[in-house]
């Protein structure tokens, strides 16, 4: 180990600045930030960082003398002049004070490190001045990864910490009661939203030995395959949950995300396929739930997108489990944007509309007339065993039998396949295609000729059947 990280608290101590260009005012931010008093040493100063030195902080227009680390705490050396630089370390050093030499590793005691500021909780990434870059990539991850209201969870911690200590005297206890706090997506929206009364609310409530005592239910969209698509905020669900309910159509490199020792329950909901009826997996959520799990009902796509979330959460509000909700990336929007077909165009689609080809028995039609209307791109899910229907209804509604279609198989995953034609042989297409496909129908789907980027060629006529992996 090349450095010892460590966090140093600055608030009312002294540190020494050299320098006053842009380096200098860099370096000045997260001083102040931190608390720290400063004294600047440099002839000359930029004109923002004049403006941040308050009278509390001290500018010496001059150049370094070692008389200067009298009674600092640290030093930084933040000049565009080497010998300056040089000078101010071996001073440094001399008087056995901690130095950090811009840029400079070799002749600094300590370094900045990349900083995640979710301030009370900060995260430090450093090479140790070897590969910067790199630093710069991994902190991109983690602030992305970090979510945004972890701030305000340390503090609310840190206000009931003694309180909760008081309440519950064994050390088992207050670690289960954080856990469940810190991993709550319902304390998680309230503090994201900004409503600390709910939020103490909350924490009032799962003290009080009348409350409610079981777990949540969160309800997260997978998107339509590429593990990529699946949300920040979804990604952390997964990885907080403790059972996790899942459909056939998430896909594996999505389930490899699940938090390892989650239980996984696959509810094997497919077209076709309904291995678990939906009463079942209503009890299953709230069986969980009510034995106080953290419990993730995991869907392709998006769940409020012709899928049946809003039955399960009609389930949990009917019990007063509470519950939330993460969107996901639907596949109209997925899988067309991976097979090259944008939704809509100025000179072909100004709407576009999405629809089940799966129906409730005994629904009412469609109306196809609406649907059959020019102009626009016609999206279909679950469309296969129905295509047939499908396109007697549009065409002899008005849909020119020439329209360009796409059959979207398996899209945004390395199994896609476009199968291309015209509306009047959708039938014949469809018989090839593996579920799940969406169906296209409208005149942007010509343009995956043109625009298709992932997975290769687009199949067209009696050549459909090349595979796109």
């Amino acid at each position: 180990m090349d450095y010892l990280p460590l966090f140093a608290r600055l608030k009312n101590r002294t540190v020494l600045l050299v320098g006053g260009g842009d380096i200098a005012l860099r370096k000045a931010r997260l001083l102040l930030d931190a608390g720290a008093v400063l004294t600047v040493i440099a002839p000359s100063l930029h004109e923002e960082l004049t403006e941040l030195l308050s009278e509390q902080h001290t500018y010496i227009p001059s150049r370094f003398n070692p008389a200067h680390l009298n009674n600092q705490m640290l030093v930084i050396a933040a000049t565009d002049d080497e010998d300056v630089n040089a000078e101010v370390a071996a001073a440094a050093d001399a008087a056995n004070i901690w130095v950090n030499v811009v840029d400079d590793p070799d002749r600094s005691s300590f370094i900045f490190p990349s900083i995640i500021d979710r301030s009370p909780i900060m995260v430090a990434v450093s090479s140790g001045g070897k590969a910067p870059v790199l630093v710069r990539m991994l902190r991109e991850r983690l602030e992305a990864l970090l979510p945004k209201h972890l701030g305000a969870l340390g503090n609310l911690s840190g206000e009931w910490r003694s309180r909760i200590k008081q309440k519950l005297g064994d050390i088992t206890s207050r670690r289960r009661f954080w856990e469940k706090a810190f991993a709550s997506p319902q304390l998680a929206t309230l503090l994201e939203t900004e409503q600390q009364p709910a939020a103490e609310q909350w924490m009032e409530q799962q003290l009080n030995a009348e409350s409610y005592a079981g777990g949540e239910i969160v309800l997260v969209g997978a998107g339509p395959g590429d593990a990529g698509l699946l949300t920040l905020k979804g990604l952390q669900q997964i990885q907080q949950a403790e059972v996790v309910l899942y459909d056939q159509l998430v896909s594996k490199e999505v389930l490899n995300l699940v938090r390892r020792d989650a239980e996984r329950i696959s509810v094997g909901k497919k077209a076709g396929h309904h291995s678990v009826p939906q009463h079942e997996i209503n009890e299953l959520l709230l069986t969980h739930a009510r034995a106080g799990k953290r419990v993730v009902r995991l869907k392709g796509g998006d769940p409020f997108m012709f899928g049946r979330g809003a039955e399960e959460l009609e389930a949990a509000r009917a019990e007063g489990i509470p519950f939330t909700v993460v969107p996901g990336v639907t596949a109209a929007a997925g899988a067309t944007a991976y097979a090259g077909i944008p939704l809509t165009h100025r000179n072909f689609a100004q709407s576009a509309v999405f629809i089940t080809g799966h129906c409730k028995q005994d629904g009412e039609e469609p109306d196809w007339a609406s649907l059959a209307a020019s102009n626009q791109t016609l999206v279909i899910y679950m469309g296969l065993i129905g295509s047939p229907t499908i396109t007697q209804r549009l065409i002899a509604h008005g849909r020119r039998p020439e329209t360009p279609v796409a059959l979207i198989e398996r899209g945004t995953t390395p199994e896609q396949r476009v199968l291309r034609g015209t509306l009047q042989e959708l039938p014949e297409l469809a018989k090839d295609a593996r579920s799940p496909s969406l169906i296209v129908i409208g005149e942007v789907a010509a343009l995956a000729d043109t625009l298709s980027w992932f997975g290769g060629d687009i199949a067209t006529g009696k050549e459909h059947l090349i595979n796109l992996a």
